[in-house]
């Protein structure tokens, strides 16, 4: 790790300088935060479990015609993505009534919202990542317009996938945050999903019994964050039970 020059440094994640051009290094960090990083702590295995959710949905999603910046897993706590510039963006897609949502709209937690909503927040620790209008993003040129609709076409096609993957296996997706990037490609620049997608970033209850198996069990202090994650894994198929009744993460499904 020291031999590598580091890139950048978030809460969850380090980005390191890839082998080849055009490619970098996400290591997933076992760092928790919550509430703009006013609350912090260390759990065990949980970069673990986010760098292996993240796979197998990103590789899912790039089997159903999704552009992302996953081209493969290294190890248990590192990815080799493609290196794109981060639009900055948050983009949130919300099924059910939740979290701020709740608290700004006097909604109860809980409701089955009329039809999925994107919303936006700009990407600024500093202010708190502030919600923003399409209005706001286009005056300040903080993406184009082809962009804009890009991301809103890409966002809602993710959500109607992974809406089924997870009701498939017992879980509801209450809402998610995705982040976008530009990828250069010789003079043509897609828009494709970065980051990652983990508990860390949706809001996943368990469909009989409203259990929360997301980042909410620490933000709320709950408890048993590492083993909710690990829930939602076994229920991949991720992680497979042993003949002796322990956990055993599959490191080898959905390798390219």
């Amino acid at each position: 790790m020291s031999r590598r020059r580091m890139i950048y440094e978030g809460k969850a994640k380090i980005l390191y300088e890839g082998p080849e051009p055009g490619t970098l290094i996400q290591y997933f960090k076992d760092d928790a935060t919550a509430f703009n990083a006013e609350k912090k702590a260390v759990l065990d295995g949980k970069g673990v479990l986010n760098n292996r959710i993240s796979e197998f949905l990103m590789t899912r999603l790039s089997a159903v015609g999704i552009p992302n910046h996953f081209i493969k897993r290294l190890n248990m706590r590192e990815q080799l993505i493609k290196k794109v510039e981060i639009i900055p963006l948050e983009v949130i897609v919300r099924n059910v009534a939740a979290g701020t949502m709740s608290k700004r709209l006097g909604i109860p937690e809980g409701e089955t919202l009329p039809r999925a909503i994107v919303e936006f927040c700009y990407k600024k620790d500093e202010l708190g990542d502030p919600l923003v209008s399409e209005e706001h993003i286009a005056a300040f040129g903080w993406a184009s317009q082809q962009e804009m609709d890009d991301i809103v076409s890409l966002a809602l096609r993710i959500n109607d996938f992974m809406s089924g993957l997870f009701s498939a296996v017992g879980i509801r997706l209450i809402d998610f945050k995705l982040e976008f990037g530009r990828h250069f490609e010789g003079e043509m620049v897609r828009t494709i999903l970065a980051d990652e997608i983990s508990p860390d970033s949706c809001r996943l209850w368990d469909y009989e019994t409203n259990e929360k198996l997301d980042k909410d069990r620490f933000r709320r202090d709950l408890g048993g964050v590492t083993e909710a994650y690990a829930e939602v894994a076994r229920r991949l198929g991720i992680i497979k039970e042993s003949a002796q009744g322990g956990d055993v993460i599959d490191f080898t499904s959905g390798m390219k």
